[in-house]
């Protein structure tokens, strides 16, 4: 007999920044981050992460929200006469937005279904690779000699790919400075998170001239009509991130030109098995597509390394190491090789909380009977 759900836990765990991280929508300077634990009739687990923020900058989700939607009606919702990730997408449906909680949600059942099965997450997913070229996220910062030396930082760490948030005011010089410090052959993308207008465009058209792999959501998020006629008139690649919350989103988006790149974070998405359907989608258009990443601990690091060595994913994501934002992280941490990181291949999400260090940063716990 099929295990079935007998109860999920809510938790909230405090995880402070290794150093502040400044994007064109805030600053953080740590993580409240919630995770949701399935537990089976069969005393089996599965493990989620929710990657909203604190706040509702990047997207419309925030962290107590997305508690609220799954104590309230995701988790309520649930079958319970099984672990069918399928089952439980379908179940989810009816409800509007809050694709991260219910990503969060989705990937707990799945990693519940994977463990008692035995089978790997990648697996599972349709993992092409063992490990994944890794880049790096760099935050916006107070002066260009510091941008240089944590450029200078992470190169030596090994990572492959270096990515730069910008924001007005804040995009020639930075890019100029780190171009002309590190040579041409720095694999280098700005990312803008919607910070620009149309109205921006020869200010964009700038960056042409510095061999950048793209330029990431440069222009509000409910607009791609305008990243159209932007992709138009600048040379470097647009890659849509905030835009595409589905597949369907994807499809119109390579329909309408307004983008040759996508960014897939599962969670924006509502999960992995969206962001596999994305990633079928675009690899069928012969459209690049790399994954992003929400600053997760190693619960959803393990899920989205995983989807990064899907065959489709030819860019190098933001799939840091552990320590690029943790000093101590929940699992056992992501350790960089050669610029790589290593797919999980055991079962589920191949990772366990290390139930000492996660006590430890909890701030709260709640049980839901099903």
């Amino acid at each position: 007999m099929k295990p079935k759900i007998s109860g999920v836990e809510l938790r909230r765990i405090a995880m402070p920044l290794v150093a502040p991280f400044r994007t064109s929508f805030g600053v953080e300077t740590s993580r409240d981050v919630l995770l949701v634990r399935v537990v089976t009739s069969d005393g089996g687990e599965g493990w989620g992460e929710c990657a909203a923020m604190s706040e509702p900058r990047y997207c419309s989700e925030y962290v107590d929200g997305a508690q609220d939607v799954l104590r309230r009606f995701l988790v309520p919702a649930l079958p319970k006469d099984g672990l069918d990730v399928h089952a439980a997408g379908r179940a989810l449906h009816p409800f509007t937005g809050h694709r991260m909680a219910k990503s969060a949600l989705e990937t707990a059942v799945l990693d519940a279904r994977l463990r008692s099965d035995g089978e790997s997450f990648g697996s599972y997913l349709g993992a092409a690779r063992d490990r994944v070229p890794c880049g790096v996220s760099v935050g916006i910062m107070d002066s260009v000699p510091e941008l240089l030396d944590a450029v200078a930082g992470y190169l030596a760490e090994g990572y492959v790919r270096i990515k730069l948030k910008i924001e007005p005011g804040w995009d020639v010089a930075p890019v100029r400075a780190v171009r002309e410090r590190f040579g041409d052959d720095l694999l280098l993308q700005v990312d803008a998170n919607a910070a620009y207008t149309l109205a921006d465009a020869r200010q964009l058209a700038a960056l042409d001239d510095f061999g950048l792999l793209l330029i990431e959501q440069p222009l509000a998020n409910d607009d791609m009509v305008q990243h159209a006629e932007l992709a138009r008139l600048l040379r470097t690649p647009v890659c849509l991130d905030e835009s595409i919350e589905s597949a369907a989103d994807a499809a119109a988006a390579i329909s309408l030109g307004a983008c040759s790149v996508i960014n897939i974070k599962p969670a924006r998405v509502g999960g992995y098995l969206e962001a596999r359907r994305i990633h079928d989608l675009a690899r069928a258009h012969g459209v690049a597509v790399w994954c992003g990443g929400m600053l997760e601990t190693g619960i959803g690091r393990a899920a989205n390394v995983a989807l990064a060595a899907l065959p489709g994913f030819n860019l190098p994501g933001d799939t840091s190491g552990s320590h690029r934002y943790f000093a101590t992280d929940i699992t056992e941490p992501f350790v960089l090789g050669d610029g790589h990181l290593d797919v999980p291949t055991g079962p589920g999400l191949g990772v366990e909380p290390l139930s000492d260090v996660l006590d430890e940063v909890t701030t709260s716990r709640e049980w839901i009977t099903l």
